[in-house]
């Protein structure tokens, strides 16, 4: 047993428990960082295909735009936002690139840098991690906490925790919602749990064209009760269904309406950057213009090969057909097809499968300005578990960084 009070146990070490240890070291607490898995960062490794996209240039509004409950991040991002982050990596030896859409990565394109320069400064500011080791209580007394309990029978006395264990999303990663389940067994809320950032499920019931990637189309989804469109971007066709950055983007209310039993339907818009009119006038100059050729190959100009065949059966239209004997009618329904190829969404992949948990800790329990709980004095939390998400682009991960370290420097303060 232990005699010396561990002023401040950090449980997770993901991104966010991580910074959260960091942050307190720097400010001279004693930090004892304890990790079930036999390293850190297990998730981390993963994110954006190994490449890790680690946070977004763009402005503090815009950033809290992509969040489902964006207004409660804003005290956390004004202590420590994507700048400091930034400055955090590139202060330590980590070059960093902005690509596209504002996404931040290491210039190196390798996930494994980010979470070196975390360990690296882990053992700079001397915090005490303990592989392996998994808690398997909290002890409170008086509204305060008091102790962790470990798996291995020893229980740490502590007087400031900060619960960082991340969601319940790729559990293989650890991920396996223990956090969550204490802050429920010590009476916080907790919003229902769901996948985001996840691949969909549809009805196929055309040609199913499997590994089809679609660039530069945008996809409207429509439930029951509200309908939405995403960006301009790509999908792309799976065994199951459909995947790939807009899917990903957009599965958060669509899960949300599959939830409520709505009936969902997705679809592609193959010319985003036309109007239904100016598609039209385009139709009929490609139709009068190569009268003699059979419609297929009309529609090559159009779109990828494997889905011509998938429209021309749809619609009924005889492929070897010449363009002077298409009717006004099938052209109509060509026309609609382009900018409306429907969809039945059947359902999401499982939890395991998403990228990132929705729901969480309830943001009525947390206080915003600290971390720290409303019902526990000396309890904080960071990072997935906390019922806050985005779609993808690096806004999660700043979201784990910005809650760690504002958590960090609660608990020390």
């Amino acid at each position: 047993m232990h005699t010396k009070s561990h002023s401040i146990i950090v449980v997770g070490a993901g991104p966010a428990g991580m910074m959260a240890a960091i942050r307190a070291s720097q400010l001279h607490q004693s930090v004892t960082l304890i990790e079930k898995n036999p390293a850190p960062g297990h998730k981390l490794l993963l994110s954006g295909k190994g490449r890790c996209n680690l946070t977004n240039t763009c402005s503090l509004e815009e950033f809290l735009s992509h969040f489902s409950n964006g207004a409660f991040l804003r005290d956390a991002f004004k202590k420590f936002f994507n700048q400091d982050l930034m400055g955090f990596f590139e202060k330590r030896g980590l070059k960093l690139k902005v690509e596209r859409q504002e996404r931040v990565f290491p210039a190196n394109d390798r996930s494994v840098s980010i979470r070196d320069v975390l360990m690296r400064e882990l053992a700079q500011q001397k915090v005490n991690v303990l592989y392996k080791t998994a808690v398997t209580d909290i002890a409170v007394a008086h509204g305060a906490v008091r102790a962790v309990k470990l798996n291995n029978k020893q229980e740490l006395p502590v007087n400031r925790l900060i619960l960082a264990t991340g969601g319940v999303s790729y559990a293989f990663t650890g991920s396996t919602g223990d956090g969550i389940k204490f802050a429920q067994a010590l009476g916080h809320r907790v919003t229902a749990l769901r996948p985001g950032l996840v691949p969909l499920t549809v009805k196929k019931d055309f040609v199913f064209p499997q590994g089809l990637t679609l660039k530069n189309i945008r996809l409207h989804f429509s439930g029951s009760r509200a309908s939405f469109s995403s960006e301009i971007g790509e999908m792309v066709f799976t065994h199951f269904g459909i995947s790939g950055p807009l899917v990903f983007s957009s599965s958060g209310p669509v899960v949300d309406w599959l939830r409520e039993k709505q009936q969902v339907i997705a679809s592609i818009d193959f010319k985003p950057g036309l109007s239904v009119e100016q598609l039209e006038q385009r139709l009929l100059r490609d139709f009068k213009e190569q009268a003699k050729k059979n419609i297929r190959t009309v529609l090559k100009g159009l779109l990828p090969l494997r889905m011509v065949d998938i429209f021309v059966a749809r619609l009924n239209i005889k492929p070897d057909v010449k363009c002077n004997q298409v009717t006004a009618t099938a052209r109509q329904g060509l026309l609609t097809m382009l900018k409306e190829f429907p969809m039945t969404v059947t359902g999401s992949l499982p939890m395991e499968e998403a990228m990132v948990t929705r729901g969480g800790v309830s943001l009525k329990d947390i206080d915003p300005r600290t971390m720290q709980s409303r019902l526990i004095k000396g309890l904080y939390f960071a990072g997935e578990m906390i019922d806050v998400d985005a779609d993808t682009g690096g806004f999660n991960l700043q979201a784990a960084f910005s809650t760690g370290y504002l958590a960090g420097e609660s608990a020390a303060t």
